[in-house]
């Protein structure tokens, strides 16, 4: 399944939303402002882009996709859940005791998910693996990995990205989800990583600036790393923290709470949803 209709992509990608903030609401607790900023790369990516089919998980075909920023894993649940690989009623279990979505991606328990993350800064090192093993076996499977701006302070972030560079590993396409904001605050007050495209290219990345936001550019760009030979792709996606709800847009205070009742029915009727 390949959607290329972009009223419907955008369609999807508030669909999404809706699910992140029901997860967090119902879980009472979870990271909604870097789920939220990561929904349209995410749609992109499972609903136009990625060689996927949700009634075989486990095909050693499929493309790989890689949440670094494990925490954002409401937005990867929800996407999930959008493209059928599991029910959406699990969405109300997020971060239940008994629940197969806990507040970090889980590999072995849920449908879909290519890697366990949580721990930041790990998440490249694993997916150059997969785009390694995809090259030596002759798979053909591509491999994405999605960074937050904050997380690429880490050390390990740069050497797995000169490893890329170094091995040539032209299937791998990394997206750093650029919203601005970590858990302590601007990423230019913590430790900035500026400018970061121009690391990643003098890493030996071909680099593709876009607004995280727009569907078109995010097709294009993702369309263009498939042509790329010799070298991997970084996607420098400029986004919001809190996309789509207003009172959660650029507020670092919503990097890893759950709304309450009231601020739970604002956001689902700003997004338009029952």
């Amino acid at each position: 399944m390949k959607i290329t209709d972009i009223t419907e992509l955008k369609n999807i990608a508030n669909n999404i939303r809706i699910g992140i903030i029901e997860e967090v609401y119902a879980g009472k607790s979870g990271h909604p402002g870097g789920s939220l900023s990561c929904a349209d790369i995410l749609t992109v990516l499972y609903f136009n882009q990625m060689n996927i089919n949700p009634e075989e998980p486990k095909s050693p075909a499929r493309d790989r996709f890689v949440l670094s920023k494990g925490h954002a894993s409401p937005a990867l649940y929800s996407t999930l859940a959008e493209r059928g690989y599991f029910d959406k009623k699990e969405l109300l279990t997020f971060r239940g005791i008994d629940s197969i979505l806990q507040g970090h991606p889980d590999m072995k328990h849920i449908p879909g998910v290519d890697m366990s993350t949580g721990s930041l800064g790990q998440g490249l090192s694993a997916a150059n693996g997969m785009a390694m093993s995809s090259k030596l076996n002759g798979d053909g499977f591509r491999v994405y990995c999605l960074l937050g701006d904050g997380e690429i302070e880490e050390g390990q972030i740069w050497e797995a990205a000169m490893s890329a560079a170094h091995y040539k590993l032209d299937n791998l396409c990394v997206i750093v989800d650029n919203n601005n904001l970590q858990i302590d605050g601007e990423i230019t007050e913590v430790m900035s990583s500026y400018p970061i495209n121009l690391k990643f290219e003098s890493f030996g990345f071909n680099v593709i600036n876009v607004d995280g936001h727009n569907i078109e550019e995010l097709i294009d760009a993702f369309n263009k790393a498939k042509t790329v030979k010799g070298k991997p792709t970084a996607i420098i996606a400029k986004t919001v923290k809190g996309k789509g709800v207003s009172f959660m847009e650029n507020q670092v205070g919503w990097h890893g709470k759950a709304p309450n009742e009231e601020q739970y029915n604002c956001a689902i009727k700003e997004l338009g949803g029952k």
